[in-house]
């Protein structure tokens, strides 16, 4: 079965429609932590009402232990678990969100008119025969006029009846899901279901398509079905939210069957051994720790500072949206997770690089003091000169680290020394797929050493390495000239 491809505003409907703009994920860091790609994987054979119980689950603040405790008990009962996968298999085949129809405005109530629909048809037939049978030409007028009204109304309402299809098919799909479920109402929505199908005729080539145009009979299905729907939208509502829940469920459980991961504990500090990213199959695992306040990461270039960042913010994430962490073992606190790694310039919003990272440090801090977070930040403020930099950093990481927790990776290594009261150095250095997460900082820089191995010609290196030398004496003991 070919899932239908949602686009993201359709899969994050419902947590807009349950919640707003209220969540502990703010879209930087679900765009920094490469969250779209994750959650694609997370919810591959999974509905669009399975894939937005996950995103609903990832931007939310709740206590997870009871879906945590029913995703173990799928994964322990293999045939449990395939006898509900064959029953919402067909949940898939909804090519339409229907979240907005149900939690979001009420739907327009049936115009007065509508009985008159039952009667237009037979009016026109009625008409077509008297003046056949006639031949009175007024006649021939009248049944002109009501056949111009019958595809009158066939145009008015072509395209919502067309929508309404989709969203109804979607409808009834959830409801026979419903059930077929071991749910207390399955009988309920089992027959919610026979009420909103249209007759057997819809069903029969050729003739649905005169009943629709003569008989108007889409279109007072239409009014009908929205009628129904409108009665019963407290059971719809509490049918797409059991439904949603036991599909995420699902997806969850088979994920996890092929995923290592671990069952995180609650805890104040953060311990993640032999932690590693789901979306990189050849992903070397390390053992990640910090303390109260949080940690700087040093290492070379091209080393994975980046990677590692997304790796912790992850098992972050999931450990406070789903109970468990991609580690063998795992310690976490039930804290939200802000990044700021991917700032960009906006050139339609005349925003330059320097003054995005400017915003994000804003939004952070503003973060900072409504309450405690994790705070995952990669080269902050790269956008202006060195000691701007550092200094600009320096401020904001030391306030950010007063108010939560700070992991942050820069190439700036005495932001280490500036920091060393509330930051604690690590180092990541990499062998192969090994990677390796140590107390100190980076001693070895590599950034002049690589110009060689991308190409540069020797006297570039051979400068490059004498401005170096130049400079961190200059640093120290500041001269006039710099001999370039």
């Amino acid at each position: 079965m070919n899932d239908y491809p949602f686009v993201p505003s359709d899969v994050a409907m419902y947590r807009r429609m349950r919640s707003g703009a209220d969540g502990v994920m703010d879209q930087q860091t679900w765009d920094d932590l490469l969250l779209p790609a994750y959650s694609a994987h997370l919810a591959r054979e999974t509905s669009i009402f399975g894939q937005q119980e996950l995103h609903r689950r990832l931007h939310a603040e709740e206590d997870v232990s009871a879906s945590a405790a029913r995703v173990r008990g799928l994964m322990a009962d293999d045939a449990g678990r395939a006898r509900l996968q064959t029953a919402t298999a067909d949940l898939r085949r909804a090519d339409r969100e229907i979240s907005e129809t149900l939690f979001g405005a009420p739907l327009p109530s049936s115009p007065r008119w509508l009985p008159l629909l039952a009667w237009l048809p037979v009016a026109f037939l009625l008409s077509a025969v008297a003046a056949l049978a006639l031949g009175w030409l007024p006649m021939w007028g009248v049944t002109l006029v009501l056949w111009l009204t019958l595809c009158a109304v066939q145009v008015r309402y072509h395209d919502a009846v067309q929508a309404w299809r989709r969203i109804l098919d979607a409808t009834q799909l959830m409801l026979r899901a419903h059930s077929l479920l071991p749910f207390d109402d399955a009988v309920e929505a089992g027959k919610l279901n026979r009420r909103l199908s249209r007759s057997l005729t819809a069903d029969m080539p050729g003739v649905s398509d005169y009943s629709d145009w003569l008989f108007l009979q889409n279109v007072r299905h239409y009014f009908r079905s929205r009628a129904v729907v409108n009665q019963n939208i407290a059971f719809l509502r509490a049918s797409f939210e059991r439904v949603a829940v036991l599909d995420a469920d699902l997806a969850l459980a088979r994920h996890l069957s092929q995923t290592v991961h671990c069952w995180a504990e609650r805890g104040d500090a953060v311990e993640l051994a032999q932690v590693v990213h789901p979306l990189l199959s050849d992903a070397g695992a390390l053992d990640f720790g910090m303390a109260r306040q949080g940690v700087f990461i040093s290492g070379q270039n091209g080393v994975g500072k980046s990677t590692l960042l997304r790796t912790v913010g992850l098992s972050l994430i999931t450990a406070r949206a789903f109970g468990f962490c991609y580690a063998a073992h795992a310690v976490t606190p039930l804290l939200p997770v802000y990044s700021s790694m991917q700032n960009e310039d906006a050139l339609g919003e005349g925003e330059s690089f320097y003054m995005a990272e400017l915003r994000r440090g804003r939004e952070l801090l503003a973060l900072a003091a409504q309450r405690p977070a994790i705070f995952i930040i990669d080269e902050i403020f790269r956008g202006t000169n060195y000691l701007e930099s550092v200094s600009a950093a320096g401020a904001v990481l030391h306030a950010l680290a007063q108010q939560g927790r700070v992991v942050v990776a820069s190439h700036h290594l005495v932001l280490a020394s500036l920091l060393s009261d509330c930051l604690q150095p690590w180092c990541v250095r990499r062998d192969g797929n090994d990677w390796q997460l140590t107390q100190g900082l980076l001693q070895d820089t590599n950034g002049i050493a690589l110009l060689n191995q991308q190409g540069y010609a020797p006297a570039i290196t051979t400068k490059a390495n004498r401005i170096h030398t130049w400079l961190s004496d200059y640093m120290a003991h500041p001269a006039d000239q710099i001999p370039i």
